[in-house]
């Protein structure tokens, strides 16, 4: 089998209710670069990028595309290494690796579909046939309702069924923070997990005093307290609180989350897999990981695509540590409006009760539904 041709599509929908993070950008559209990518033997495989769809499409069809064509898919490894030390001088993080995972991820779709298994049966089989979600939101919409909006946008997911949520603080009043952390807390009791994200707005000073102030609210995790490039500063903030610490969706490759697992900066990992360098490399952060006694949970923000391949990885996943009653590794279920994730494929993924089953179809599992692919399809 042989690469016959690799297309981006560049997926765009605009958002009816805007929402913001603590970076303080506007989330008015929703994007994606999905990556497809056709064979000798008509099986086509999908992968998706991470950030800016416009830039990871130049890269790939100026930089990977040419050197992709022709190749065996089960390559995949060799493919992998191959475009990495094209890019390595200029690019060894950020969008170069971005563009990289997309292409990663469409390649093991066709080992999947090749074989007529799933991707979970190609990276060892599944230590779960579900897994469950936490329902990521509470994004500031109504500035003069921050603490009501998110209570009541807590009580929805509950309702849903969502024994975990995971909601955005960093509004620039600590006080306001550990209130409205408060509030969602009071509102969906103590039986249903939170995590709280910072979007890397704090410094150390402040991510430790705002940590400890959250410490009796019972969180799972504190993500992302301060800007990614300080693993140092993370190491502090790690040895200063009782709670996880999480982060890496802004780190890259092995290479990138070496020193911080080997330190234990941060108690949780969050590689992405359409943005890490895709699943031949985060699966060498998740053994990594587990070898230095890290949790790894992976982020996960974009399309049906990047969200079922997330699901297949996560069930090749072991849990760490292994126990009686373990706590297996979550699955990230964004809940802002998106299409792209609601639509693209022919038969969507949803959770029930906060629980994700994991397909046995091949490849990543899902058909992509063309027909929407064009809807949404801008460039």
């Amino acid at each position: 089998m042989k690469v016959t041709d690799v297309t981006c599509h560049i997926l765009q929908s605009k958002v009816e209710q805007p929402f913001v993070s603590a970076r303080g950008w506007v989330y008015s559209t929703r994007s994606s670069c999905v990556v497809e990518i056709s064979t000798d033997e008509g099986i086509t495989g999908w992968g998706e990028c991470y950030g800016p769809a416009a830039v990871n499409k130049a890269l790939i069809e100026t930089q990977y595309k040419p050197r992709v064509i022709g190749k065996d898919p089960f390559d995949v490894e060799v493919v992998w290494e191959d475009l990495y030390n094209r890019i390595k001088d200029y690019g060894a993080q950020g969008f170069s690796i971005t563009a990289l995972s997309g292409i990663d991820i469409a390649l093991w779709d066709i080992m999947g579909r090749a074989v007529n298994k799933p991707i979970h049966k190609l990276l060892g089989g599944a230590h779960r046939k579900e897994v469950q979600a936490y329902a990521t939101g509470l994004y500031f919409i109504d500035m003069d309702r921050l603490v009501e909006e998110a209570v009541e946008e807590a009580e929805k997911y509950a309702a849903m069924g969502f024994r975990a949520i995971k909601m955005k603080i960093g509004l620039g009043d600590p006080k306001l923070d550990v209130r409205r952390v408060a509030a969602v807390r009071k509102a969906i009791g103590p039986d249903i997990k939170l995590a709280v994200d910072a979007n890397h707005c704090f410094t150390v000073p402040q991510a430790i005093r705002l940590g400890r102030a959250m410490e009796e609210l019972d969180l799972l995790w504190f993500e992302e307290p301060i800007s990614p490039e300080d693993h140092e500063g993370y190491l502090e903030v790690t040895r200063s609180l009782d709670m996880a610490v999480a982060g890496g969706e802004n780190d890259f490759t092995r290479w990138g989350f070496r020193d911080i697992i080997a330190k234990k900066a941060m108690d949780i990992v969050q590689p992405d897999l359409c943005a890490a360098g895709g699943i031949s490399e985060c699966r060498k952060i998740a053994a990594m990981a587990s070898a230095h006694g890290v949790e790894c949970v992976p982020h996960a923000w974009g399309s049906a695509i990047g969200l079922a391949a997330t699901v297949q990885f996560l069930a090749a996943l072991p849990d760490t540590p292994p126990a009686f009653r373990p706590m297996p590794p979550m699955l990230e279920y964004e809940q802002t409006p998106n299409p792209l994730r609601d639509h693209l494929a022919k038969e969507p993924i949803v959770q029930t009760n906060g629980i994700v089953p994991v397909r046995d179809a091949p490849g990543i599992g899902i058909e992509v539904d063309r027909a929407i692919l064009q809807q949404y399809k801008v460039a």
